[in-house]
């Protein structure tokens, strides 16, 4: 009886998969055997790199670092053989933040902590309160930055949106764009597959009209045509109306990614919560939805990347943005000929921010990955 006893209880035990051993690394030269020189094709490949990354690398850490000056205030420091790093240390706060008063940046870092406060949950891995920060994020968030930003409420004198530029402009038009395209996006993508003939056609119109438009004809359409069609003595702000005509764009595109993460979950799910008495906006908001936009992460994150590059397209409607900014300063007649280095740091800071959202993208794909 007692042998019985025991074999029911190691076949009720929980199973333990076994331990393995750590893998021993390999030695960098079985490692380059294995990797670079594992047959003649990679060999090939192999010495073919190294001989581009020979005559390429030493000639670029010249120009970047070895014979680079970043000391003085003026071009007469600069030397004729390498980059010229004082032009970016003397135009670095036009790049950043435009021609924003240099006595109300403060405001600068304090919207910059709304929104770091309202993203700390998301950055964690066990949380509770992931669903209201990201709520927070798309709601209050970019209120209450908004506010601090412009100012015009008391205790904080108005900054016109004709100051704001360089990265900033980068930044704030993304953020504002991402937080209302995505909720819009849903809505569309739900509309466009909902049994009712109007909402459905509906959607689908306002998707295919915005997805079959020019990115160049909406902006061009927001800074010059719709100021003809307001009414007499009423003004919308550029800027604002830049946002708005991105946020309709967006929205078409982000309607087709959240479509395609919807297609992706059973149908038997949506039918399993209808038979236990859920109506139709609890079903897609606490079944479809939730599995639909963990598929869809890799695509949203590769919109938001798409648009934060895009952004760059509002100089041509007179905003300042990062390459505006690099633009005016090549145009200083004391600064004349730097363009190299102007486009190599617009494009270093834009493969940093690209890089991030990339890389928090990847870490959100883990975390969903390993919970569900």
């Amino acid at each position: 009886m007692s042998g019985q006893t025991s074999a029911l209880r190691r076949l009720s035990a929980p199973f333990t998969p076994p331990k393995r051993e750590p893998r021993a690394p390999w030695p960098p030269a079985e490692w380059a055997k294995r990797n670079l020189f594992g047959s003649v094709l990679n060999t090939a490949l192999t010495l073919i790199t190294l001989a581009a990354l020979a005559l390429t690398v030493p000639p670029l850490v010249r120009w970047a670092v070895t014979n680079a000056t970043i000391t003085g205030v003026t071009r007469a420091a600069c030397g004729p053989d390498g980059a010229c790093w004082t032009f970016i240390r003397v135009h670095l706060p036009l790049f950043l933040v435009g021609r924003y008063p240099a006595d109300e940046r403060w405001r600068l870092g304090a919207a910059a902590l709304v929104v770091i406060a309202c993203a700390i949950p998301l950055f964690r891995r066990h949380t509770r309160h992931a669903g209201l920060s990201v709520i927070l994020l798309l709601t209050a968030a970019p209120v209450l930055a908004g506010v601090l930003l412009a100012g015009g409420v008391p205790g904080l004198p108005a900054v016109d949106t004709s100051l704001w530029g360089g990265l900033l402009l980068d930044v704030v038009i993304s953020y504002v764009v991402v937080a209302g395209s995505l909720p819009l996006g849903v809505l569309l993508a739900l509309g466009r597959r909902s049994q009712l003939p109007v909402v459905r056609t509906l959607s689908v119109g306002f998707i295919e009209l915005w997805r079959g438009v020019p990115l160049l004809t909406v902006l061009f359409m927001s800074a010059v045509m719709v100021p003809l069609f307001m009414p007499g003595g009423v003004s919308v702000d550029r800027l604002v109306r830049a946002m708005v005509a991105l946020v309709l764009f967006n929205a078409a595109y982000m309607a087709e990614v959240v479509r395609g993460g919807l297609q992706g979950v059973q149908s038997g799910q949506d039918e399993a919560a209808f038979s236990l008495g859920l109506h139709w906006a609890q079903v897609q908001a606490f079944v479809v939805l939730p599995q639909a936009l963990r598929i869809v992460v890799p695509g949203i994150i590769n919109t938001v990347v798409d648009l934060f590059k895009d952004v760059t397209l509002v100089t041509i409607i007179g905003l300042t943005d990062l390459l505006g900014a690099v633009d005016q300063a090549l145009k200083d007649p004391a600064w004349l000929g730097f363009a190299t280095e102007g486009y190599v740091f617009s494009a270093l800071m834009f493969f940093v921010c690209c890089f991030a959202m990339s890389a928090y993208g990847r870490s959100v794909e883990r975390r969903m990955g390993a919970r569900h």
